[in-house]
């Protein structure tokens, strides 16, 4: 690393100029880059997703899309009865008006529960093509405009489903992503004027804006080569500006305090570079290895998030590594200023602090594992799904048409049916069979087009209940249960089905991402702190704290005892499928920067040499407070990302913040100091047989004195 800040400092202006043309190409080919971005959760495959793509060819809609429901309610004193040729001409018009879409209604199934019990309303389902654009709006306005133009006078039009009722009947997108890195920008930018107290504040916002900017310059040519989801523009932008700026503020904090034990300038970039240089590159290879893991997963869109994932902690890494010692080599002692806070001596604070933990360890060790032992244990009744249409909307026109259907005695399940996809002469007798199944209302055959083409019919199958979570999917078990034994079905396709797929092809690989993960993270951490214990407690209580913070999502979002009152959202009942591994990926690596942090200055602490107990309350009086602003930096871009649209958005963003406070608070600046402190000479023990196929030397523990590294008394 000695060379490496000698090289970057003796060509720092080539250096700063190559960035400058990167800021550049960032600025004029992200916008092209989100444009190449899809919105795709389908799972090749699978049977689910296979039967959804053979109903979209042959009739050239639904499949894997949940449907509109498009209601008319006529005025008081009419009833359907008596005026079905009317209503019958509204769902016509909806049909022929909005291109690549299948209407179920009364006029083609004959059946009466496409109307309300009061026999006022009356309603169809608006089948539609799925559109991978994230530019795409949805069909509401559409839909609503032809039925309105087609409803005689007095009739009332109302539009929902699942898409709309997500979406509020808002489909405005949220601030963006521009607007939320600005937000997150300013929050970070308040944290720095802290830390630093002076210009220097500037610097790691400068490297964090050139670090998203050449992600997106480096996630362009990936989206020639594959489909990459949108959300990762999202991940890019502010996952992007809380881990450069974290790695930037490692960075510096260690020049300044370089530069304030009286080297100079080019000497303590020199340094910096030796000791915090390595931690950042541990801590963006950790980070990596956990987004990378989510290849393992035969899931497209997890997949694109993996490569793209992976782009934000390289970018971050290379930017801190080249432009933060070429700037700091330059102007960072004028920047530096006014120069109020120094930086020559372990915070006072953090020092008694970790001090008394260190003196009651057993205490601190077991108030914070009862503590995340309490939200594990609420993780045990996680629901993996959608969210249900109670916590989606609570007002709005969506919302008003739903009442009014429920009201009407229409079940939920109309918000999420299958589709049965049959040889059109077995399409009666299956329809019969599915009828009988234990959890369905209707299972019905359309007559015409909109359910009969090239030999193949589709049987509709409405649920008494919507099918949106692991706890709701047993209906879709046992109606697929039923099709096996009956001739002519293709497959079972629809939201519950999906799920199904999702939960066996994706969770049924966890244990084999989770092996990946935990093994590669430990054999580099072993490397990185020359230890074999400090790795495995590392990874241990990274799984307990990502545990912890799925328990603490279930209480906010599932069970609703926070999202109500912060976002206006009522309890979703369930945790959408893909977020927990999203989660997992990214805390995996986030959470470990702070572990990399604090070890990696204890380690440097106990070599000087130091008695454990003394480098534990150095190190963490040295890295506390770096680590708390650091934390609080990604919590904040978290939060800006919760401003973004959509429930599922918010959650995830929620779930990233939780867990890095959780973790740099309970896990890191309670348990860590605790557990090392327990764990005494162990934790400094590498045999030789482990340490030379990872090339260093080997750790023996050296005797403990009584040397305490501060002031503050250790018991």
């Amino acid at each position: 690393m000695r060379r490496w800040a000698e090289f970057v400092l003796r060509h720092r202006k080539a250096i700063v100029g190559f960035w400058g043309l990167v800021l550049i190409a960032g600025v004029l080919l992200a916008g092209r880059t989100t444009d190449r971005m899809t919105i795709d959760f389908s799972l090749p495959g699978q049977p689910g997703t296979v039967t959804a793509h053979k109903i979209e060819h042959a009739f050239g809609s639904g499949g894997d899309t949940s449907p509109y429901l498009v209601s008319v309610t006529l005025p008081a004193g009419q009833t359907i009865s008596g005026h079905e040729a009317d209503v019958g001409r509204v769902f016509t018009a909806v049909g022929d008006a909005v291109p690549n879409v299948r209407v179920i209604d009364e006029a083609n199934t004959g059946d009466k529960a496409f109307r309300t019990k009061d026999d006022r309303t009356a309603y169809a389902l608006v089948f539609y093509r799925f559109n991978p654009s994230p530019s795409q709006k949805l069909l509401t306005e559409p839909i609503r405009s032809a039925a309105e133009k087609a409803t005689s006078s007095g009739a009332t039009v109302g539009v929902t489903g699942e898409d709309v009722l997500a979406s509020g009947g808002d489909d405005s997108g949220g601030p963006g992503v521009l607007g939320e890195t600005l937000l997150g920008a300013v929050g970070a930018l308040a944290v720095l004027a802290f830390v630093f107290a002076s210009f220097l504040a500037l610097l790691p916002l400068v490297v964090a804006a050139v670090s998203i900017l050449a992600t997106f310059v480096m996630l362009l040519p990936l989206t020639y080569a594959t489909d990459v989801s949108f959300i990762v523009q999202f991940l890019v932008a502010l996952i992007g500006l809380g881990v450069a700026i974290d790695y930037s503020l490692l960075f510096v904090t260690r020049w300044r305090e370089e530069r304030d034990h009286g080297r100079d300038n080019h000497e303590a970039v020199v340094v910096a570079m030796e000791r915090a240089g390595h931690a950042v590159v541990f801590s963006g290879v950790t980070v990596a290895i956990g987004l990378l893991a989510l290849v393992v997963l035969p899931v497209p869109f997890m997949r694109s998030m993996g490569y793209g994932g992976a782009l934000i902690p390289l970018a971050s890494v290379l930017t801190t590594l080249t432009l933060t010692p070429a700037i700091l080599g330059g102007i960072g002692p004028r920047v530096d200023w006014p120069k109020i806070r120094h930086e020559n001596r372990a915070s006072r604070a953090w020092s008694r602090w970790t001090a008394a933990v260190v003196r009651h360890r057993w205490i601190a060790a077991g108030v914070a594992l009862a503590a995340l032992a309490a939200l594990i244990g609420v993780f045990f009744g996680v629901k993996i799904g959608l969210a249900s249409s109670e916590s989606l909307a609570k007002n709005g026109p969506a919302y008003e048409t739903l009442t009014t259907l429920e009201r009407g005695g229409v079940p939920t399940g109309v918000l999420t049916p299958m589709e049965v996809l049959v040889r059109t002469d077995q399409a009666q007798p299956v329809a019969a069979e599915l009828a009988k199944v234990d959890g369905v209302k209707r299972a019905l055959v359309p007559s015409g087009p909109a359910g009969n083409r090239g030999g193949q019919s589709i049987v509709v199958v409405i649920p008494d209940d919507e099918t949106v979570n692991s706890q709701s999917i047993g209906v879709v078990k046992r109606v697929k249960h039923a099709t096996d034994d009956l001739p002519g079905v293709v497959g079972v396709a629809g939201i519950g089905a999906a799920q199904i797929d999702f939960m066996h092809a994706v969770y049924g690989n966890f244990p084999l991402m989770l092996t990946i993960i935990t093994l590669l993270t430990y054999v580099l951490l072993v490397r990185a702190f020359r230890s074999l214990l400090l790795p495995l407690k590392a990874v241990l209580l990274n799984l307990i704290s990502l545990a912890a913070t799925l328990g603490l999502m279930v209480i906010f979002w599932q069970d609703g005892h926070g999202s109500n009152a912060i976002f206006g959202i009522e309890a979703t009942g369930a945790i959408t499928f893909w977020i927990p591994l999203m989660v997992f990926a990214f805390l995996f690596g986030l959470s470990m920067d702070y572990e990399v942090f604090i070890l990696s200055r204890i380690r440097e602490e106990y070599d000087t040499p130091r008695s454990t107990n003394a480098a534990v309350i150095e190190g963490v009086g040295r890295t506390g407070r770096l680590v708390t602003s650091a934390a609080l930096i990604l919590f904040l871009a978290f939060a800006a990302l919760a401003s973004g649209p959509g429930t599922d958005l918010k959650t995830l963003a929620t779930g990233l913040g939780f867990g890095i406070l959780l973790d740099a608070t309970i896990v890191r600046m309670l348990l860590v100091p605790s557990l090392v402190s327990l764990f005494g000479s162990w934790n400094w023990y590498l045999p030789g047989w482990a340490a030379r196929p990872l090339r260093v030397q080997p750790s023996h523990p050296h005797p403990e004195q009584a040397q305490p590294a501060s002031k503050t008394p250790v018991g």
